[in-house]
């Protein structure tokens, strides 16, 4: 059993240190934060989805905007969309491709932008989300674990984040990219809450 918590561990590593040792990766998700300032800088908001893990990402990320991330300060205007009611009534009624796309097609406004997460590139609904996000006059982000995808297109910042052959390792990178936007997100809005930190 240890060797297999250490192979996992190493894996989980090798995949952290091919994202740091890839300048245009690092470059995109530079990109991605420098999206974000300028959507909540022009009073824009956020939105997330996600299937299955990438939801709850989404919903991560959601969060920790309107509510904190490392220390107090203002909320910011980011939505994950993930209410049941809605997900459930457009599945239902429209058919699941539609769940994000729909929410976007009432709620989005040139101005806002889509944070959609997809470790394959290739979810349908996602397709549709970004599809509706442009149509709405958004800028879409796009977290992938694959190039050359259907959602790279359709993307103002495509950050692609491979992680070997199992989608795990994809999310597990994407969850650190999100971590990542917030803390450079907070550094421009709230550079107070990071005063004390000698790499600021």
């Amino acid at each position: 059993m240890k060797s297999h918590i250490e192979s996992s561990l190493r894996e989980a590593q090798s995949a952290l240190d091919n994202l740091l040792s890839n300048p245009a990766g690092l470059a995109s998700i530079e990109a991605a934060a420098a999206l974000l300032i300028r959507t909540f800088e022009a009073k824009g908001r956020v939105f997330s989805c996600g299937n299955g893990g990438s939801m709850c990402d989404a919903m991560h990320f959601a969060e920790e905007l309107t509510g904190r991330y490392r220390r107090d300060r203002a909320a910011l205007a980011a939505t994950a969309i993930s209410d049941a009611g809605h997900l459930t009534c457009v599945g239902n009624d429209h058919g699941y491709e539609q769940v994000f796309s729909r929410y976007l097609e009432a709620h989005g406004r040139p101005g806002d932008c889509l944070l959609a997460l997809s470790t394959s590139g290739t979810s349908k609904n996602i397709v549709r989300a970004a599809q509706a996000a442009r149509a709405a006059g958004m800028e879409v982000i796009i977290l992938s674990g694959k190039a050359n995808t259907p959602l790279e297109p359709l993307s103002t910042v495509y950050v692609n984040t491979p992680g070997g052959k199992f989608a795990d390792r994809v999310q597990e990178l994407h969850i650190k990219v999100l971590h990542i936007l917030i803390e450079m997100i907070e550094r421009h809005f709230f550079p107070e809450n990071y005063a004390d930190d000698v790499a600021a």
